[in-house]
């Protein structure tokens, strides 16, 4: 059998119960059956299962020397580096490549017996919100196949949901890890900007980008960001805040809190009628149980979405001027000199959509559009940031819907970019602000599809944001 929670396996393996080997061999199992979903890039079957072989017999040996993550089995999204195995983000340009070093998260897991099972799916260099930039082909939603799982992280949240790994690592720029865990019906949480290393990380937006960890429970985001969290010489934009230490139990008491919510969100025209009502009764939970729940004014809700990918459009543009043919990545065959080394190797090895934002990101850092294209929108992500970081300082929380609607139709977006984009208004703020923030199943639609809500904590807060979000119920569907 497999396990839901990092406790339940640490219980097991304990008892004698099961092996790590036993359990790698249970996910590989479940991974054989969901292939229909389209999940997996790569497994590491054999590697996965020699190294479980080798923490039983560390364990036979010497129990008290099993790491904190020990016997976890997880996945990676296909953007986070592990050495010696491939990493493609998603995209052709990178086809065959493999890494050279590990992220540091991934040292961080390894360090504490962790068993890395395989690297999943994403959105062509997590560019998008449903997993069908890939160029390996649309991940589906094991909730009903037909459906998107959301992205850029939404094969990570799909292999937690089928129950093929019991932690996942994402990354997540404008909810890449958040509206996947809505859609999915699994807990997703996104660190402080600056909590976990970005280093290992293959870059979107350097100033959005995160880490982020989808899991069944809170208490597995807990332990795992206990593990891979802290200062990094190999990222300066590591913070040297104090590594965070897992204090649910402590901080878990019967607190009441006060909790803010956006009025125009809940009434915002996108907004799917199930997933309003659900969101207001949760908030009269809330009340119920003695939090102090309000609605606050929030003036720029609008102008989130078009600040947020002038912004990301022009890092891209920079982070992926690298894959050029020449550097790294794809280099044509069918060249005739060094102009057409670069338009062909990036035309071929590009998507859609990642040319889409390259060429949008270009445009706005131009001679005599970055005053009015890019400069305006750091101006705005200024006002969203200090807004947000000011209704923090009145409230423990900020509340909102991890997407505006459940799950759609594979395909249904394809032709429409910008509604695709829309669906991140809700989850884009956090990282605008650079705040923590984690979403919740909190129940299903009439059609049986999850539904997600959100939390916003302050600039590490995560004690505080986990602690509490542990002392909810939470809805899993799979």
């Amino acid at each position: 059998m497999t396990y839901k929670s990092l406790s339940s396996t640490h219980t097991a393996l304990s008892q004698g119960q099961t092996t790590c080997a036993n359990i790698v061999k249970n996910y590989l199992e479940v991974i054989n059956s969901a292939r229909h979903l389209n999940i997996y890039i790569e497994v590491f079957a054999e590697e996965a299962l020699q190294r479980a072989k080798k923490l039983d017999e560390k364990f036979q040996q010497n129990p008290a020397s099993a790491g904190k993550l020990f016997g976890a089995v997880i996945s990676l999204k296909d953007v986070i580096c592990y050495e010696g195995h491939g990493v493609t983000a998603g995209s052709k340009i990178l086809k065959g490549f493999k890494s050279l070093f590990s992220a540091t998260a991934v040292e961080r897991l390894l360090a504490e017996d962790a068993i890395i099972i395989g690297r999943v799916n994403c959105d062509e260099f997590a560019m998008g919100s449903t997993n069908e930039t890939s160029c390996y082909g649309p991940t589906r939603n094991a909730a009903d196949p037909s459906k998107v799982p959301g992205g850029s992280s939404g094969a990570s949240a799909v292999a937690v949901q089928a129950g093929t790994c019991l932690i996942s690592l994402g990354s997540d720029t404008g909810g890449s890890v958040r509206q996947p865990a809505a859609f999915c019906g699994v807990v997703g949480f996104k660190p402080t900007y600056g909590r976990i290393s970005r280093h290992g990380l293959l870059a979107y937006a350097s100033s959005f980008d995160q880490i982020g960890i989808l899991a069944n429970s809170v208490a597995d985001v807990a332990s795992v960001l206990e593990v891979i969290n802290g200062p990094d010489e190999f990222d300066a934009t590591c913070s040297a805040e104090l590594p965070f230490r897992t204090k649910l139990a402590a901080e878990r008491e019967t607190r009441t809190t006060k909790i803010a919510y956006f009025e125009a969100a809940l009434h915002h025209p996108g907004m799917d009628g199930e997933v309003k009502n659900q969101t207001l009764g949760f908030i009269e939970k809330l009340k119920a149980e003695g939090h102090t729940v309000e609605p606050v004014g929030f003036e720029y809700l609008d102008y989130i979405i078009p600040a947020y990918y002038v912004l990301t459009t022009a890092e891209a543009s920079s982070n992926l001027s690298r894959y050029d043919g020449i550097r790294f990545g794809h280099r044509t065959q069918d060249a005739k000199n060094i102009h057409e080394v670069y338009k062909k190797s990036r035309t071929e090895g590009f998507g859609t959509e990642v040319k889409r934002r390259i060429m949008l990101g270009t445009f706005v850092l131009s001679a005599g559009y970055y005053d009015a294209y890019y400069a305006k929108a750091q101006q705005v992500r200024r006002l969203i940031h200090d807004r947000t970081r000011e209704i923090l300082q009145r409230y423990d929380f900020i509340l909102m819907p991890a997407s505006p609607t459940p799950a759609w139709n594979i395909g249904e977006m394809a032709d429409d970019p910008v509604a695709m984009y829309l669906a991140d208004i809700f989850t884009v703020q956090a990282n605008m602000a650079g705040v923590p923030a984690i979403a919740i199943p909190i129940g299903k639609n009439s059609a049986g599809l999850p539904i997600g809500i959100q939390f916003m904590a302050d600039k590490f807060r995560e004690v505080e944001l986990l602690a509490f979000s542990a002392s909810l119920p939470i809805h899993i569907t799979a």
